[in-house]
């Protein structure tokens, strides 16, 4: 079992920055009731330790045009992963890849304007030199969004 890089402080930081991703570090430390020092410390190793990515804003793609989601599972020659995957990172539309077991090689979640648009992605995905099959689906709603919180809160209060 991998070791468990984050201790409750830590989860408790990170849940204050998941709700509210503009705090200064002044302002986490007053809230953690710790000096500014350690948020700061705990901020730099999280970040070097590969805990923390970043601060990316959570954007509503429907907002900005992009209404329709689809996850596609794709079927690779042996031996091209990687050059697939450099591929469909090319591709705008291509929001994840993840190398998966079973029936397919990669899992691909992708956005598109509509149907039409849709079919031309899947087109360019099909395109990719490598790709031999896929099967996609159209997400209808999305019941649970991406989340982090739980996993958190679990670390933050055992």
């Amino acid at each position: 079992m991998a070791e468990q890089r984050v201790d409750a402080l830590d989860a408790e930081l990170l849940l204050l920055l998941a709700d509210e991703p503009r705090l200064s570090v002044l302002e986490c430390a007053r809230r953690l009731g710790v000096a500014r020092g350690t948020v700061q410390a705990r901020l730099d190793r999280l970040t070097s330790g590969g805990v923390l990515r970043g601060f990316p804003p959570d954007v509503d793609l429907t907002e900005i045009g992009y209404g329709l989601t689809a996850f596609a599972v794709l079927e690779i020659a042996q031996g091209r992963r990687q050059e697939v995957a450099g591929a469909l990172a090319a591709i705008d539309e291509v929001c994840e890849v993840h190398a998966t077991t079973g029936q397919g090689d990669l899992f691909v979640r992708m956005v598109a304007r509509s149907n039409d648009d849709l079919q031309r992605v899947i087109d360019t995905v099909v395109d990719v030199p490598g790709v031999r099959r896929t099967s996609t689906s159209i997400a209808l709603s999305t019941p649970v969004r991406p989340r982090i919180r739980p996993l958190l809160e679990r670390i933050a209060r055992p």
